[in-house]
């Protein structure tokens, strides 16, 4: 059975804080409200759309109202690869572990669609067998189930895959799933979310040594 590396996308594999803070400062403008740096975006980022827009009004004292979360998105959507690039390294890596017989998966609580137009766009997509998004199935992460689900579209085994992610959701989706975690530290997440991981990466790599040691071929 082949090896597979589920993947987080949002601070794992490519850098999106500049495009998400640029359209949820226009959201924020268009109800008169003040702007978020980029530091205070990535604070909202991991658990998928509506909670980071959730987060964006709570840090503004208020609640979305109606449209908030779905004018986002539909903003987002269309300009989800303005700036957003790939972290250092992660095309020629991805390249490297497709070539070793691994099979690649994005599982990510953004919305399939947004995913798949950011993959497509920074030219990833040919390298992955399956993108589950964070709307692709009833449950997303922690949900074990949301990993299992993008596992089996990649034609994978909990066994034979590791998750790598920057997110307690990804360490906890993973153990959940009875699938090995790599927690990255360049991403959005804190130190603290990386309990319970089997291996804690500071580039990537390391994230591939970690990788290729838990999995031999």
């Amino acid at each position: 059975m082949a090896r597979t590396l589920l993947l987080d996308l949002d601070g794992t594999l490519v850098d999106t804080v500049p495009d998400l803070a640029s359209a949820l400062n226009r959201l924020m403008a268009s109800r008169g409200l003040a702007p978020f740096g980029f530091k205070e975006t990535a604070g909202f980022v991991g658990d998928g759309v509506a909670v980071l827009v959730k987060r964006a009004f709570a840090a503004r004292g208020l609640t979305p109202d109606e449209t908030a979360v779905a004018d986002f998105a539909g903003d987002y959507g269309l300009h989800a690869a303005d700036e957003s690039r790939p972290f250092p390294g992660v095309p020629e890596l991805l390249r490297e572990l497709a070539a070793e017989g691994w099979r690649l998966a994005v599982c990510t609580n953004k919305p399939e669609s947004a995913a798949r137009a950011l993959l497509d766009a920074l030219n990833l997509s040919p390298l992955l067998c399956a993108v589950g998004g964070g709307d692709s199935f009833p449950v997303r992460k922690p949900d074990p189930a949301h990993l299992i689900a993008t596992l089996q579209a990649a034609g994978g085994m909990p066994d034979r895959a590791i998750m790598v992610g920057d997110h307690a959701n990804d360490v906890v989706a993973a153990k959940g799933a009875g699938v090995k975690s790599v927690f990255c530290t360049w991403g959005y997440g804190t130190p603290a979310m990386a309990e319970g991981a089997d291996g804690v990466a500071n580039d990537l790599a390391e994230m591939a040594a970690l990788v290729r040691g838990m999995l031999p071929g």
